[in-house]
């Protein structure tokens, strides 16, 4: 199929189902949905266990306080698992505990909803660490995510309320009426294509080239694959993640599960409209996030497409494209699409290498992550848009000498200040961090390859990890003491250094009344807003040129040079 049909279909299949989904999500955390009846005992079962009340609601503190003992619950409880694997049931590899420094990458990494795996999952973890803990972790830290964004939203929408919802009571139905339903009919699908679903012990079999004993691994993985797309988590069971065939076995395997790591992101920004009571809003966001999108995904494509310009005329056919790191079953531009969705969603699976891109077709996958708002993660895309949106309104506000507005409400300096932090602090982390690692010798150490593409494997570890993306370029060892702790410090903060701010401009926003429109209050649903929008989007990207340059624009250079002068 071609490139250009196959992102057709995949955009075309994800549009339909954005507005009932974006309804629907909004009906969950604001009134009934028919799944309550089904399951709304559970729902009473989990608040009577927990000691919830459900009727009471939190102040923005005490939302943020819920939000940080659910993290760092699920970190101990994580950490433990992880560290005591060995002694804990179904592990027929009898695999052994993580090391400290893993257990607390791995542990703060599902945690924090990034799931950047510095070790190759079969080989690593039991069956109990992926299930009990990791794929448990994927709906929490999904759930946690969602819940945020719609206080955030709740924030924006609500007047003179002293509260924005139960952080606890969000985090349930969260789970319980939109992760599991969906994820539950996903993973039976997965399963019904070839996705493996078993507790067996690996496979053992002689190899008919080498003559020696290999074994297959085995485990239980539709379950896991199927919420690791649906939640932003990405995650795998194994090591090659969606390229290996017992994940994503089949074209069509491959096209749902593209669908499904935008389907809860896009829906969200839908579902915001829905909560503010003018749709239009959802609009203005999803055309901003498109025009953005479209057009890089387009290079990203047309980079892989057309091969590697500098391997020799006749030597290798490039009629399929960039097939470097690629699997044979999905092609370049599948490959492409699944790239340029993983980073631009905080997803952060992969079914192909990025590692062996062509330099600024790697490119592109990195700047989605430093974008961080296209898409964006499960609850963490629709707080990050809305704080562009809220920059936006007020540089308007600055140019006509106005009081920025926003749904009716007043934007103060302290909401602009902490909007400033959620966008300057993931920058900091992962140029910081960049800076330090390419300083040190335990850093250096890190990267298979040298110059321009060796740093840009630094630079993307440390964007994915701040950015709360998992996704690995490869090319780079990172199961080392230097990488899992520097790492693992990104992902913290990057996660809940940022939640604490957005948090604290709902509980501002929501103790405000709303103000009548006048001839002089700025539309934020229109064409020149959503282009305004995207500009501001787009200036973000000057924080992270110079260390684009240092990368894939230098490593391309490089290249030409060589190829003009015959080196």
């Amino acid at each position: 199929m071609h490139s250009a049909v196959y992102i057709a279909i995949c955009l075309l299949l994800l549009g339909i189902c954005i507005v009932p989904l974006g309804t629907y999500i909004a009906r969950v955390y604001t009134g009934k949905v028919w799944l309550e009846k089904p399951l709304g005992w559970l729902e009473r079962l989990i608040y009577a266990l927990a000691g919830i009340d459900s009727r009471k609601e939190m102040s923005w503190r005490t939302y943020t306080s819920a939000v940080l003992i659910l993290g760092a619950i699920g970190f101990l409880f994580l950490f433990a698992i992880f560290s005591f694997q060995h002694i804990l049931p179904f592990n027929p590899q009898a695999v052994g505990g993580l090391s400290p420094d893993l257990a607390f990458n791995a542990a703060i990494s599902f945690v924090t909803n990034t799931n950047w795996q510095s070790y190759a999952g079969e080989s690593t973890l039991s069956y109990f660490s992926q299930m009990v803990g990791v794929t448990v972790q994927n709906f929490l830290s999904a759930a946690t995510g969602m819940a945020v964004g719609i206080a955030f939203i709740r924030g924006l929408t609500r007047k003179k309320s002293e509260t924005i919802g139960n952080a606890y009571v969000d985090v349930v139905r969260g789970i319980l009426y939109i992760l599991l339903p969906i994820a539950f009919v996903f993973s039976l699908f997965l399963a019904s294509q070839g996705v493996i679903q078993n507790l067996n012990g690996y496979t053992k079999f002689t190899s008919i080239f080498s003559g020696e004993e290999m074994q297959i691994a085995q485990g239980p993985v539709a379950s896991q694959v199927a919420i690791k797309m649906l939640g932003s988590n990405g995650g795998g069971f194994f090591n090659a993640n969606g390229a290996h065939p017992f994940e994503n076995p089949t074209p069509l395997t491959n096209m749902l599960q593209i669908i499904y790591m935008l389907l809860i992101p896009a829906s969200l920004l839908y579902s915001f409209g829905v909560m503010a009571g003018d749709r239009r809003q959802s609009f203005v966001l999803l055309a901003a996030v498109m025009i953005i999108f479209l057009p890089l995904l387009a290079f990203a494509v047309y980079e892989e497409t057309h091969g590697n310009p500098w391997i020799p005329t006749g030597t290798v056919n490039m009629a399929a494209g960039n097939m470097e790191g690629k699997e044979v079953r999905f092609g370049t531009g599948s490959s492409a699409l699944w790239a340029a969705a993983t980073t631009a969603t905080s997803n952060g699976s992969v079914n192909s290498m990025h590692d062996s891109f062509l330099p600024l077709g790697g490119m592109i996958p990195l700047m989605f992550i430093q974008f961080e708002v296209l898409f964006g993660g499960v609850g963490s895309g629709v707080y990050g848009i809305l704080m562009f949106v809220l920059l936006t309104v007020f540089m308007a506000g600055l140019m006509v000498g106005r009081t920025p507005e926003y749904l009716g409400k007043k934007l103060g300096p302290f909401e602009i200040k902490m909007a400033s932090v959620v966008m300057v602090l993931p920058g900091a982390l992962m140029l910081a961090g960049t800076a330090i690692a390419v300083s040190l010798e335990a850093g250096q150490a890190g990267p298979l390859n040298t110059h321009a593409h060796g740093f840009t494997e630094i630079l993307y570890a440390f964007a994915s990890a701040s950015n709360n993306n998992g996704s690995a370029f490869a090319g780079l060892s990172a199961n080392s003491p230097f990488y899992n702790i520097a790492l693992g410090i990104c992902m913290f903060l990057g996660r809940y250094w940022l939640m604490i701010p957005v948090l604290a401009i709902a509980g501002a926003m929501a103790s405000r009344g709303t103000m009548a429109q006048s001839a002089g209050t700025l539309p934020t649903h229109t064409p020149l807003f959503t282009i305004m929008l995207c500009f501001i989007i787009l200036l973000n990207l000057l924080t992270y040129l110079p260390s684009i340059a240092l990368g894939p624009i230098a490593e391309h250079l490089y290249l030409e040079n060589i190829v003009q002068n015959g080196l």
